[in-house]
Protein backbone atom coordinates (compact mmCIF):
# COMPACT_ATOMS: atom_id res chain seq x y z
CA UNK A 1 0.00 0.00 0.00
CA UNK A 2 1.03 3.46 -1.05
CA UNK A 3 1.49 6.25 1.84
CA UNK A 4 0.46 9.67 1.81
CA UNK A 5 4.58 10.41 2.12
CA UNK A 6 4.45 8.93 -1.21
CA UNK A 7 2.36 10.94 -3.18
CA UNK A 8 3.10 13.56 -1.13
CA UNK A 9 7.11 12.96 -2.73
CA UNK A 10 5.76 12.55 -5.98
CA UNK A 11 3.18 15.19 -6.38
CA UNK A 12 5.38 17.79 -4.67
CA UNK A 13 3.19 19.04 -2.33
CA UNK A 14 2.75 18.57 1.15
CA UNK A 15 1.58 15.76 2.97
CA UNK A 16 -1.71 17.73 4.77
CA UNK A 17 -2.44 18.40 1.38
CA UNK A 18 -2.62 15.16 0.10
CA UNK A 19 -4.43 14.11 2.96
CA UNK A 20 -7.22 16.88 2.55
CA UNK A 21 -7.38 16.25 -1.45
CA UNK A 22 -7.72 12.26 -0.60
CA UNK A 23 -10.37 12.90 2.04
CA UNK A 24 -12.58 15.19 -0.26
CA UNK A 25 -11.86 18.53 1.58
CA UNK A 26 -13.80 20.82 0.36
CA UNK A 27 -12.27 24.13 2.46
CA UNK A 28 -9.03 23.06 0.27
CA UNK A 29 -8.28 25.71 -2.37
CA UNK A 30 -6.23 23.33 -4.39
CA UNK A 31 -6.39 23.33 -8.47
CA UNK A 32 -8.00 20.93 -10.36
CA UNK A 33 -4.21 20.42 -11.75
CA UNK A 34 -3.04 19.47 -8.10
CA UNK A 35 -6.25 17.01 -7.44
CA UNK A 36 -5.86 14.97 -10.65
CA UNK A 37 -1.77 14.90 -10.03
CA UNK A 38 -2.60 14.08 -6.56
CA UNK A 39 -5.59 11.24 -7.51
CA UNK A 40 -3.50 9.98 -10.58
CA UNK A 41 -0.65 8.89 -8.55
CA UNK A 42 -2.41 7.70 -5.68
CA UNK A 43 -4.09 5.28 -8.51
CA UNK A 44 -0.83 4.68 -9.89
CA UNK A 45 0.79 3.44 -7.16
CA UNK A 46 -1.79 1.00 -6.22
CA UNK A 47 -1.34 -0.14 -9.98
CA UNK A 48 1.46 -3.59 -9.13
CA UNK A 49 0.42 -5.14 -12.26
CA UNK A 50 4.04 -6.17 -14.15
CA UNK A 51 4.67 -4.04 -16.84
CA UNK A 52 5.80 -5.47 -20.31
CA UNK A 53 8.24 -3.98 -22.36
CA UNK A 54 6.42 -1.78 -24.47
CA UNK A 55 6.70 -2.83 -28.37
CA UNK A 56 7.10 -0.51 -31.51
CA UNK A 57 4.52 1.53 -32.24
CA UNK A 58 1.09 -0.13 -33.73
CA UNK A 59 -1.90 1.61 -34.00
CA UNK A 60 -3.43 4.81 -32.08
CA UNK A 61 -6.75 4.78 -29.93
CA UNK A 62 -8.88 7.21 -28.78
CA UNK A 63 -9.86 6.48 -25.37
CA UNK A 64 -13.32 8.35 -24.43
CA UNK A 65 -13.99 9.35 -21.01
CA UNK A 66 -17.81 9.70 -20.08
CA UNK A 67 -17.76 11.85 -18.07
CA UNK A 68 -15.63 15.39 -17.97
CA UNK A 69 -12.80 15.74 -16.34
CA UNK A 70 -13.98 17.52 -13.20
CA UNK A 71 -16.72 15.06 -13.18
CA UNK A 72 -13.49 12.37 -13.20
CA UNK A 73 -11.97 14.21 -9.85
CA UNK A 74 -15.44 14.03 -8.07
CA UNK A 75 -15.88 9.94 -8.64
CA UNK A 76 -11.96 8.71 -9.60
CA UNK A 77 -13.57 5.13 -10.49
CA UNK A 78 -13.18 6.18 -14.04
CA UNK A 79 -9.87 7.85 -14.16
CA UNK A 80 -8.60 4.42 -12.56
CA UNK A 81 -10.54 2.51 -15.39
CA UNK A 82 -8.57 5.05 -17.71
CA UNK A 83 -5.03 4.40 -16.07
CA UNK A 84 -5.68 0.74 -16.76
CA UNK A 85 -6.19 1.20 -20.53
CA UNK A 86 -3.70 3.58 -20.90
CA UNK A 87 -1.13 1.60 -19.03
CA UNK A 88 -2.20 -1.57 -21.18
CA UNK A 89 -2.02 0.51 -24.86
CA UNK A 90 1.93 1.62 -23.33
CA UNK A 91 2.58 -2.32 -23.14
CA UNK A 92 1.46 -2.61 -26.88
CA UNK A 93 3.03 0.42 -28.18
CA UNK A 94 0.04 1.79 -28.89
CA UNK A 95 -0.70 5.45 -29.06
CA UNK A 96 -3.42 7.05 -27.25
CA UNK A 97 -5.29 9.95 -27.12
CA UNK A 98 -7.53 10.42 -24.38
CA UNK A 99 -10.77 12.73 -24.93
CA UNK A 100 -14.05 13.62 -22.78
CA UNK A 101 -15.76 15.40 -26.09
CA UNK A 102 -17.37 12.83 -28.73
CA UNK A 103 -16.94 15.76 -31.45
CA UNK A 104 -13.18 15.61 -31.05
CA UNK A 105 -12.51 12.44 -32.52
CA UNK A 106 -10.95 12.15 -35.81
CA UNK A 107 -11.74 9.00 -37.48
CA UNK A 108 -9.02 9.21 -39.85
CA UNK A 109 -6.54 9.36 -37.05
CA UNK A 110 -7.60 6.06 -34.92
CA UNK A 111 -7.82 2.57 -35.39
CA UNK A 112 -9.93 2.36 -32.72
CA UNK A 113 -11.85 3.40 -29.44
CA UNK A 114 -12.12 2.56 -26.09
CA UNK A 115 -15.27 4.28 -24.36
CA UNK A 116 -15.54 4.55 -20.73
CA UNK A 117 -18.45 5.07 -18.76
CA UNK A 118 -22.16 4.90 -19.49
CA UNK A 119 -23.02 6.39 -22.93
CA UNK A 120 -26.74 7.11 -24.12
CA UNK A 121 -27.91 4.71 -27.51
CA UNK A 122 -27.67 8.02 -29.41
CA UNK A 123 -23.91 8.61 -27.94
CA UNK A 124 -23.05 4.82 -29.09
CA UNK A 125 -24.61 5.69 -32.43
CA UNK A 126 -22.22 8.90 -32.58
CA UNK A 127 -18.91 6.31 -32.33
CA UNK A 128 -20.65 3.45 -34.23
CA UNK A 129 -20.19 6.42 -37.14
CA UNK A 130 -16.86 7.47 -36.13
CA UNK A 131 -14.97 4.06 -35.92
CA UNK A 132 -16.45 0.41 -36.25
CA UNK A 133 -13.92 -1.00 -33.66
CA UNK A 134 -15.26 -0.29 -30.45
CA UNK A 135 -14.85 -1.70 -27.05
CA UNK A 136 -17.54 -0.43 -24.42
CA UNK A 137 -16.42 -0.91 -20.84
CA UNK A 138 -19.51 0.06 -17.67
CA UNK A 139 -22.16 0.65 -19.88
CA UNK A 140 -23.93 -2.07 -18.55
CA UNK A 141 -26.92 -2.75 -21.24
CA UNK A 142 -26.10 -5.08 -23.87
CA UNK A 143 -24.79 -4.06 -27.27
CA UNK A 144 -24.70 -6.49 -29.49
CA UNK A 145 -22.16 -6.42 -32.01
CA UNK A 146 -20.36 -4.52 -29.95
CA UNK A 147 -17.41 -5.65 -27.00
CA UNK A 148 -18.10 -4.67 -23.75
CA UNK A 149 -16.16 -4.48 -20.10
CA UNK A 150 -18.80 -4.85 -16.89
CA UNK A 151 -18.84 -6.12 -13.44
CA UNK A 152 -21.52 -8.12 -11.21
CA UNK A 153 -23.49 -5.78 -9.62
CA UNK A 154 -26.32 -8.47 -8.55
CA UNK A 155 -23.88 -10.40 -6.61
CA UNK A 156 -21.47 -8.19 -5.43
CA UNK A 157 -24.85 -6.28 -3.88
CA UNK A 158 -25.81 -9.72 -2.28
CA UNK A 159 -22.86 -10.32 -0.83
CA UNK A 160 -22.77 -6.96 1.12
CA UNK A 161 -26.06 -8.00 2.37
CA UNK A 162 -25.29 -10.97 3.25
CA UNK A 163 -21.58 -9.85 5.44
CA UNK A 164 -24.40 -7.43 6.97
CA UNK A 165 -26.69 -10.03 8.23
CA UNK A 166 -24.54 -12.61 8.74
CA UNK A 167 -22.86 -9.63 11.73
CA UNK A 168 -26.25 -9.60 13.34
CA UNK A 169 -27.60 -6.37 11.07
CA UNK A 170 -31.66 -6.57 9.85
CA UNK A 171 -32.24 -3.25 9.58
CA UNK A 172 -30.40 -2.14 6.60
CA UNK A 173 -30.30 1.01 4.43
CA UNK A 174 -29.20 1.61 1.36
CA UNK A 175 -27.96 5.41 -0.34
CA UNK A 176 -27.37 6.01 -3.76
CA UNK A 177 -27.90 7.88 -6.79
CA UNK A 178 -30.72 7.34 -9.87
CA UNK A 179 -29.99 6.26 -13.18
CA UNK A 180 -32.42 6.16 -16.16
CA UNK A 181 -32.53 3.11 -18.61
CA UNK A 182 -31.59 4.39 -21.90
CA UNK A 183 -33.97 1.25 -23.56
CA UNK A 184 -36.98 2.16 -21.20
CA UNK A 185 -36.75 5.05 -18.64
CA UNK A 186 -36.81 3.12 -15.39
CA UNK A 187 -34.87 3.71 -12.63
CA UNK A 188 -31.69 0.95 -13.67
CA UNK A 189 -28.81 1.44 -11.07
CA UNK A 190 -28.24 -2.10 -10.73
CA UNK A 191 -26.91 -1.56 -7.09
CA UNK A 192 -30.52 -0.16 -6.00
CA UNK A 193 -32.63 -2.58 -7.93
CA UNK A 194 -30.39 -5.40 -6.56
CA UNK A 195 -30.97 -4.14 -2.68
CA UNK A 196 -34.65 -3.80 -3.28
CA UNK A 197 -34.69 -7.43 -4.81
CA UNK A 198 -32.93 -8.97 -2.59
CA UNK A 199 -33.53 -7.55 0.95
CA UNK A 200 -37.31 -8.23 -0.42
CA UNK A 201 -35.83 -11.79 -0.96
CA UNK A 202 -34.89 -11.42 2.55
CA UNK A 203 -38.37 -10.35 3.72
CA UNK A 204 -35.88 -7.40 5.14
CA UNK A 205 -36.91 -4.67 2.58
CA UNK A 206 -38.03 -1.16 4.29
CA UNK A 207 -39.13 1.36 1.66
CA UNK A 208 -38.07 4.41 4.30
CA UNK A 209 -34.15 3.22 4.25
CA UNK A 210 -33.92 3.95 1.14
CA UNK A 211 -32.29 7.11 0.17
CA UNK A 212 -31.29 8.16 -3.49
CA UNK A 213 -30.51 11.56 -4.94
CA UNK A 214 -30.99 12.65 -8.84
CA UNK A 215 -27.51 11.29 -10.59
CA UNK A 216 -25.07 12.32 -8.51
CA UNK A 217 -22.75 9.89 -7.17
CA UNK A 218 -20.25 12.59 -5.69
CA UNK A 219 -19.43 13.17 -1.83
CA UNK A 220 -21.77 16.26 -1.60
CA UNK A 221 -24.70 13.78 -2.34
CA UNK A 222 -23.83 11.20 0.02
CA UNK A 223 -23.43 13.51 2.57
CA UNK A 224 -26.73 15.32 1.59
CA UNK A 225 -28.62 11.43 1.40
CA UNK A 226 -27.49 10.50 5.13
CA UNK A 227 -28.13 14.04 7.18
CA UNK A 228 -31.43 13.45 5.37
CA UNK A 229 -31.58 9.41 7.14
CA UNK A 230 -30.59 11.07 10.02
CA UNK A 231 -33.17 13.58 10.30
CA UNK A 232 -35.80 11.52 9.29
CA UNK A 233 -35.33 8.48 11.03
CA UNK A 234 -33.91 9.01 14.57
CA UNK A 235 -33.46 6.30 16.69
CA UNK A 236 -35.21 4.37 13.67
CA UNK A 237 -31.85 4.76 11.64
CA UNK A 238 -30.60 1.75 10.02
CA UNK A 239 -27.94 0.22 11.79
CA UNK A 240 -25.75 -0.28 8.29
CA UNK A 241 -26.03 0.75 5.24
CA UNK A 242 -24.90 -0.33 1.94
CA UNK A 243 -23.52 3.01 -0.45
CA UNK A 244 -23.46 2.62 -4.26
CA UNK A 245 -19.78 4.46 -3.94
CA UNK A 246 -17.44 5.40 -2.24
CA UNK A 247 -17.55 9.21 -2.44
CA UNK A 248 -20.38 8.95 -1.50
CA UNK A 249 -20.02 6.43 1.48
CA UNK A 250 -17.50 9.29 2.23
CA UNK A 251 -19.81 11.81 2.08
CA UNK A 252 -22.29 9.72 5.16
CA UNK A 253 -19.25 9.09 7.40
CA UNK A 254 -18.84 12.53 6.91
CA UNK A 255 -22.75 13.29 7.73
CA UNK A 256 -22.17 10.79 10.37
CA UNK A 257 -19.83 12.19 12.33
CA UNK A 258 -20.90 15.89 12.09
CA UNK A 259 -24.29 14.12 14.20
CA UNK A 260 -21.49 12.25 16.54
CA UNK A 261 -22.98 8.61 15.37
CA UNK A 262 -19.91 6.25 15.96
CA UNK A 263 -19.06 4.17 13.04
CA UNK A 264 -19.12 1.53 13.09
CA UNK A 265 -20.28 1.46 16.30
CA UNK A 266 -23.21 2.64 15.73
CA UNK A 267 -23.70 2.10 11.89
CA UNK A 268 -21.62 0.14 9.89
CA UNK A 269 -21.01 1.37 6.48
CA UNK A 270 -20.09 -0.61 3.19
CA UNK A 271 -19.10 1.49 -0.09
CA UNK A 272 -18.41 0.63 -3.22
CA UNK A 273 -15.33 0.57 -5.70
CA UNK A 274 -12.82 0.46 -3.25
CA UNK A 275 -11.18 3.72 -5.33
CA UNK A 276 -7.28 4.30 -3.76
CA UNK A 277 -8.84 7.16 -1.00
CA UNK A 278 -10.73 4.64 0.24
CA UNK A 279 -7.67 3.21 2.58
CA UNK A 280 -7.26 7.03 4.12
CA UNK A 281 -10.08 8.22 5.05
CA UNK A 282 -10.78 7.85 9.05
CA UNK A 283 -12.55 5.27 9.67
CA UNK A 284 -11.07 3.14 6.68
CA UNK A 285 -14.04 2.70 4.31
CA UNK A 286 -14.93 -1.30 4.10
CA UNK A 287 -16.39 -1.32 0.52
CA UNK A 288 -16.36 -3.90 -2.12
CA UNK A 289 -13.13 -3.96 -4.32
CA UNK A 290 -14.10 -3.32 -8.39
CA UNK A 291 -10.68 -4.08 -10.13
CA UNK A 292 -10.88 -1.04 -12.40
CA UNK A 293 -7.56 -1.53 -13.45
CA UNK A 294 -8.03 -4.68 -14.73
CA UNK A 295 -11.55 -3.75 -16.28
CA UNK A 296 -8.90 -0.99 -18.41
CA UNK A 297 -6.54 -3.61 -19.21
CA UNK A 298 -9.14 -6.08 -20.66
CA UNK A 299 -11.29 -2.99 -22.55
CA UNK A 300 -8.01 -2.54 -23.95
CA UNK A 301 -7.09 -6.39 -25.10
CA UNK A 302 -10.44 -6.78 -26.51
CA UNK A 303 -9.85 -4.14 -28.43
CA UNK A 304 -7.17 -4.78 -29.96
CA UNK A 305 -8.21 -8.13 -30.51
CA UNK A 306 -10.81 -6.65 -33.02
CA UNK A 307 -8.34 -4.50 -34.77
CA UNK A 308 -6.40 -7.34 -35.20
CA UNK A 309 -9.29 -8.99 -37.37
CA UNK A 310 -11.73 -10.59 -34.23
CA UNK A 311 -15.07 -10.84 -35.92
CA UNK A 312 -17.79 -11.62 -33.20
CA UNK A 313 -18.50 -9.28 -30.40
CA UNK A 314 -17.34 -10.39 -26.48
CA UNK A 315 -19.03 -9.51 -23.42
CA UNK A 316 -16.56 -9.88 -20.47
CA UNK A 317 -17.98 -9.98 -16.46
CA UNK A 318 -15.60 -9.45 -13.95
CA UNK A 319 -16.19 -10.12 -10.02
CA UNK A 320 -15.47 -8.58 -7.32
CA UNK A 321 -14.84 -8.77 -3.77
CA UNK A 322 -15.84 -7.28 -0.09
CA UNK A 323 -12.96 -6.11 1.39
CA UNK A 324 -13.41 -4.81 5.61
CA UNK A 325 -11.62 -2.49 6.75
CA UNK A 326 -12.55 0.05 10.01
CA UNK A 327 -16.18 1.72 8.86
CA UNK A 328 -17.80 -1.76 9.43
CA UNK A 329 -18.20 -4.59 12.13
Amino acid sequence: MATMTDIAKLAGVSIATVSRVLNYDETLSASGETRRKIFEIAESLDYTKHKQKATKKTGKIAIVQWNTEEEELNDIYYMSIRIGAENRAREHGIEISTLYELDKIAQATIDGILAIGKFTLEQVEQLKEIHPHICFVDTDYRLNKYDSVVIDFVQSTREVIDYFIAGGHTNIGFIGAEERSEIDGSMNDPRSVAYVEYMKERQLYAKQNMFVVGGRFDVPSGYEQMKQAIEQLGEELPTAFFVANDPMAIGCLRALSEAGIAVPERVSIVGFNDISVSQYVSPALSTIRVYTEFMGEEGMDMLIERMNGRKHAKRTILETDLIIRESSK
